[in-house]
């Protein structure tokens, strides 16, 4: 009986390391998700069957102000929203609800699990913009703070993804490694986006390769181009889109995605003036200037394969 088990043991060991060496060589892909804010407050019905169009896998759900398909389906109901995605063949899998901010999210975690999601994604609040050892501190009694509500997302297997939003207590590089560093919990993690570290574009992918894919369950395809403002054109705003000339890399980009194995989902995303509106008039359109960075980004896949 103990060789038995010795031999089944190692028999063990061999189809682990098989299925390693299988999963090192398979062609890394991203997992796109579209945004509903993508799109305004244009209705769900119209939205739904875009998902597959633009080679997504799964709906991020947005609330007011940056559209307002969350309380469309409030308004709805949660059995006929659940039959839409059916009807449509889409998968939820993120609920976006920065109004509701990291210690707030209970309810909105039990109701993703609910329908079949598995992230709920916000910003940390403040303090904002620190550095070097003051950061480290904050981001150590932030972790600290969210241990209750991180206990519930790893009980309803959801994950609680904090984006790096400028102006906000996780935005500065060294507030990224801390996490890094600090973070225990799969069951949370960053929302990464270039956007808010345009200032620090170089240290990009080295911050990616920092937080690794058990800290990354989330990335935004979106840049910061030169001149950006509130009142700025349609053409400048619209170079926010990877590929349109906002100046990022994105070679380098998926290059460390690529190093680290990234599993998470990536959101080809714009922010429009005023918010709330479509990134374009016609949700052929939005579709059609996802699908073109979609194109550029794959481009980048290859060229750094």
């Amino acid at each position: 009986m103990h060789t038995l088990t010795r031999r089944r043991f190692i028999h063990s060991l061999g189809l682990a390391a098989a299925a390693s060496a299988l999963a090192a060589t398979e062609p890394f892909r991203l997992r796109y998700i579209l945004s509903s804010a993508m799109y305004g407050e244009m209705p769900l019905e119209i939205i739904l069957p875009e998902v597959a169009k633009t080679g997504s896998a799964a709906i991020d759900i947005w609330c007011k102000v940056h559209g307002n398909q969350r309380e469309q389906i409030t308004e709805m109901g949660d059995d006929a929203f659940a039959a839409l995605l059916a009807k449509h063949a889409v998968k939820l899998a993120v609920s976006t609800r920065y109004p509701l901010g990291p210690m707030k999210l209970q309810e909105e975690m039990a109701w993703v699990k609910k329908l079949g999601g598995n992230i709920v994604l916000c910003g940390s609040g403040g303090p904002k913009d620190l550095e070097g050892a003051e950061a480290k501190a904050a981001i150590a009694k932030f972790l600290e703070a969210m241990r209750p509500h991180v206990a519930r997302a790893e009980e309803l297997g959801v994950t609680i993804a904090i984006e790096n939003h400028s102006s906000s207590m996780l935005s500065h590089p060294d507030s990224l490694r801390a996490f890094a560093e600090l973070n225990q919990s799969r069951s949370l993690g960053v929302a990464f986006a270039p956007h808010h570290l345009h200032r620090w574009s170089g240290e990009m992918p080295a911050l990616i390769r920092d937080l690794g894919a058990a800290n990354l369950p989330f990335i935004y395809f979106q840049e910061h181009p030169e001149g950006l403002s509130k009142d700025s054109p349609k053409e400048l705003e619209m170079k926010q889109m990877p590929g349109a000339g906002g100046g990022l890399d994105y070679r380098l980009i998926v290059k460390a995605l690529r190093d680290i194995r990234f599993t998470g989902y990536a959101s080809i995303f714009m922010h429009p003036t005023p918010r709330g509106i479509p990134i374009l008039p016609t949700a052929p359109e939005v579709t059609a200037a996802i699908n073109k960075s979609r194109e550029y980004i794959e481009r980048c896949l290859k060229e750094t394969a």
